[in-house]
């Protein structure tokens, strides 16, 4: 039976604060951290901060916005809405990158899986990890029952590690990749194992691309505002 939900999308965008943005004191700082993120929280429908500053360098902050597609025009209103939202702040704010897509059914699974993360839960876990991902024209080209076969393996591996939720979304047409990965942890141990047995599995043969990935640590806009000193 088809999934009657409406399509979900995920914006992931990075964010870098620029040199004069650190020659404010430090109320003015604070102040305007504050505003901006509450700026981008108005736009979406669930919207969760992730400070990146300590995993990558040149980046200070991660924001996951979600809003549910319930028309043509929603994405174009919400984008408007993000757009909008960051413009006032440009003077202190360099953008680094986005990712974004869209949610659609599964080919490969009918059932909804207990893993898959909600982007409106209000508890968020620790860690959060995306990355693009592209797979090789070969793998298209095989059968419909070889694909199966090789992510049946990938499930499997996944129902493994039980403690770690994974989205994903598509971005055929949308983006330069075909899917953006999204998971939840509260231990990178476990992720970085899961992550090395998948790549053990055959369908990894098809993966061209998977690169670059990022990694954040939850925060809330007074906790990011406080660490800015």
């Amino acid at each position: 039976m088809p999934d009657a939900r409406p399509a979900v999308l995920s914006l992931f965008s990075t964010y870098r604060f620029g040199e004069a943005f650190w020659q404010l004191d430090s109320p003015a700082r604070a102040d305007a951290a504050r505003s901006l993120l509450q700026s981008i929280e108005s736009a979406a429908g669930a919207t969760s901060f992730y400070s990146v500053s300590g995993t990558h360098s040149g980046i200070d902050l991660l924001a996951w916005s979600t809003v549910r597609v319930e028309s043509s025009a929603a994405p174009a209103e919400f984008f408007t809405r993000r757009g909008a939202a960051e413009i006032p702040y440009r003077e202190w704010l360099d953008p680094i990158g986005v990712l974004w897509g869209l949610t659609r059914p599964s080919q490969y699974s009918r059932a909804k899986s207990a893993q898959e993360i909600d982007p409106f839960k209000d508890d968020r876990m620790t860690y959060l990890v995306v990355y693009p991902f592209t797979k090789t024209a070969d793998w298209y080209l095989l059968g419909r029952e070889a694909r199966q076969g090789m992510m049946n393996e990938h499930i499997t591996i996944g129902k493994q590690f039980r403690e770690i939720n994974q989205l994903l979304l598509y971005s055929f047409g949308l983006q330069d990749h075909e899917f953006v990965v999204v998971y939840e942890t509260e231990d990178i141990d476990q992720f970085s194992r899961l992550v090395h047995d998948l790549r053990a599995t055959e369908g990894r043969r098809y993966t061209k691309a998977d690169a670059p990935l990022q990694i954040g640590v939850l925060t809330d806009v007074e906790r990011f505002v406080k660490g800015l000193g």
